[in-house]
Formats: structure tokens, sequence, C-alpha cells
């Protein structure tokens, strides 16, 4: 099965031989194409269901929070840290952010972009929370509490002096400019490091 585009691209940024703790981890998808091309990859997952799956797949994965659990790595236990499709449903992003780079030099974080322009057209025009192919859900029952936009993060990692390595923007599977990140792009995926 192909990885999702985004985990596809966390994927092959990795090198092998590196140390990853992969941050609400799922069923343990992207750890087993990282385990595949050599990386010691672990993983931190809040969803029993998904510990299970993840472990069942010969995956290394502790149930937790990331909210509160982070904290309990000693810093610099992993050369990366990934946190994909998770920022946008943690209390304080900020601060988990902070973790990231705490217990890791570099880390990949990706999330939905609530800029979209189909998100934009709902607002506007319908006047109601959207429901996308990447929000599938209605806005009582999403598991996402801080609605993030491209622009709001890069203005983040301006504001904590985070430097930017690389980002891609990506529209369904297809790659979308920086330049038109802000409303063509359905999800960003940044690898940011200490400065």
């Amino acid at each position: 099965m192909a990885l999702r585009p985004d985990l596809a691209i966390i994927a092959g940024a990795v090198p092998s031989g590196a140390r990853a703790l992969d941050i609400g981890c799922g069923d343990g998808e992207l750890m087993a194409a990282l385990r595949d091309k050599g990386v010691d990859a672990r993983g931190l997952e809040i969803d029993p269901a998904n510990v299970t799956a993840a472990i069942a797949r010969g995956q290394s994965v502790v149930q937790g929070d990331a909210n509160r659990d982070l904290a309990d790595y000693p810093g610099d236990a992993f050369d990366y840290a990934i946190l994909s499709q998770t920022l946008q449903t943690t209390e304080r992003p900020d601060r988990v952010v902070d973790e990231l780079l705490r217990i890791a030099p570099r880390a990949f974080v990706s999330f939905p972009n609530f800029a979209h322009w189909r998100i934009r057209l709902a607002l506007l025009w319908g006047g109601r929370m959207p429901v996308t192919r990447l929000i599938p859900v209605a806005w009582y029952a999403t598991p996402n509490i801080h609605h993030v936009t491209v622009s709001d993060f890069r203005d983040l990692l301006r504001e904590k002096g985070i430097a930017v390595e690389a980002a891609w923007y990506l529209s369904g599977d297809k790659p979308t400019s920086d330049a038109a990140a802000s409303w063509r792009a359905e999800h960003a995926i940044f690898l940011i490091s200490r400065t």
C-alpha cells in the first residue's frame, strides 16, 4: 500500500541509520517504511487500538500523549522527531514544537492547511465549517482544536527563531509552489531545526 503523500515525503527525507521518534504514529505505517530503509524508528501514540496495531506490525511503540509525555524523553534522544497531522490536535502547539526540537535537532511537522481555498470558500459562501477530504468530519466531531494555516506556522517559527530547512506543499498528492501555498496547499510539511 502506498504511503500517504506527506508520509512518503518524510520517509524519503530521513536518512538511513538515523534515530527517529514518530509522535502520533497511528498504526505504524510510516515507521514500517522507515524501518525498511534502515532507520531506528520508535513511536508514541495515544490511541490504544493503534498502539496494538503498530506492535502487531513489529514496531516499537509506547502509548502516550504528545501534550504531556514528550517531557519524559531526554534531550537529543533522537536525530529526528516527526509530528505528522497531529500538531492541530495538541493543546499547545507552540510548546509541542519546543519539545520536538529539545528531543531532536531536526523535526518534521505536517498539518492540514486551514487556509486552503476550498475551506475559505466554504466559510465565505456557506458560513459553515467545511467538511473536506482531509477534514472529513463535522466541526463537533473533529479532533482538531487549533486551525493552523501555512502562514500561521511560518509566523510561529519566525517568533521562536526556528530555522526552516525545507518545506513541501501539497494539493492532493501534487506539489504546489511556495508562493501559492497559503491558498492552494491542502497540507504542508516542514523540516525545521534549531538555530
